[in-house]
């Protein structure tokens, strides 16, 4: 016969009603009698029925993550296995499960985001980026539903979120090729609908303003964020009768496409050709040459947005929290001094 909920108080030595709290993960429930029940259930093999819990609470004890765009694609990006993984380790604690949007499309999305918040499929949502009209975010944010951005929103609106500065970094970034004497730094940006590319653009044009080098449209290529489409932006740029000497990657998946592009052409890197990145993948560091890059800690952007979320659902009357995760330069084998005819 099937383990029941009496049985489990049998052998902790609590009454039923106990056990559901503990089941709940009531407050006011000790953490010794938690222990308690919780290695009775364990030892019995006892699985509380999440449907019937849920009817009971109005929660399903799941966060569910929305990418804003197809899973297959995005999961290719090393990014987002590595806040996935963050935010997990934050939900397994809590004893909250994970579920993941596929949707194909902008509006897929938003009609499946609204679905799973109003049939109590999930809890509370959290957005792995943001769209410079994103319209995900507005109508959350008007509906009161309960969300955190991984990513910058518009300044107008009222929203949860945890973020890295990512103009500043990859200010940081294009300033460490301009130091080296590089004056023609080509952008490798992200898909221009992406606030995060926004942002690391407009870092890069600071920088060369700071040191009154002009911004120049020519040498910034919009494009995804692929390895393949990170060749076909640096062939293009080094096509140009005056071809960049230095690359400024907006994420390390476009940095190895110029790499591999440099060796395609026999640009030596860096002698010929200076390359930078964006996030510090692990394999960034393993690289031919080992790639320069910004370290962003991706694990920690999952671990507070998902803490941030909890406490949103846990003290829905809470005030709207920001948080901003540092960041730093790795420098590595993949910048050099610029070549002498270029700082001539």
């Amino acid at each position: 016969m099937p383990v029941t909920i009496k049985d489990v108080a049998r052998s902790a030595g609590v009454s039923p009603s106990t056990v559901s709290r503990v089941i709940s993960d009531h407050p006011r429930i000790s953490q010794g009698t938690k222990e308690r029940v919780r290695r009775a259930m364990k030892e019995l093999g006892y699985h509380p029925n999440a449907i019937a819990r849920s009817l009971v609470t109005q929660s399903s004890r799941t966060l569910g993550l929305v990418m804003s765009r197809a899973a297959e694609a995005a999961l290719a990006n090393p990014f987002f296995p590595e806040v996935i993984r963050g935010i997990g380790s934050v939900a397994n604690q809590a004893r909250y499960a994970l579920l993941l949007s596929t949707s194909l499309t902008p509006r897929q999305e938003l009609e499946e985001c609204q679905e799973m918040l109003e049939s109590h499929r999930v809890d509370g949502l959290v957005l792995l980026a943001s769209r410079v009209e994103d319209r995900l975010v507005t109508r959350l944010a008007r509906r009161g539903y309960p969300f955190v951005v991984v990513g910058r929103v518009p300044e107008d609106q009222e929203v949860w979120w945890v973020n890295n500065d990512n103009a500043a970094a990859a200010r940081e970034a294009v300033e460490h090729l301009l130091g080296l004497g590089h004056r023609r730094v080509g952008c490798l940006a992200g898909a221009p609908e992406y606030l995060v590319t926004q942002d690391r653009v407009t870092g890069y044009r600071q920088a060369l303003e700071a040191h009154g080098l002009p911004f120049d449209p020519e040498l910034v290529r919009f494009t995804d964020f692929s390895r393949e489409q990170g060749s076909q932006a640096a062939r293009g740029l080094l096509g140009l009768p005056d071809p960049p000497t230095a690359f400024f990657a907006t994420d390390d998946l476009l940095a190895w496409g110029a790499l591999q592009v440099a060796s395609d052409l026999g640009l030596q890197v860096p002698r010929d050709l200076s390359v930078v990145g964006f996030n510090d993948d692990p394999m960034s560091g393993y690289l031919n040459p080992p790639l320069t890059t910004v370290r962003v800690p991706i694990f920690e952007l999952g671990r507070v947005a998902a803490r941030l979320l909890l406490e949103r659902l846990h003290d829905p009357a809470s005030p709207v929290q920001h948080v901003l995760v540092p960041t730093h330069l790795v420098p590595r084998a993949s910048t050099a001094a610029a070549p002498r005819a270029a700082t001539a």
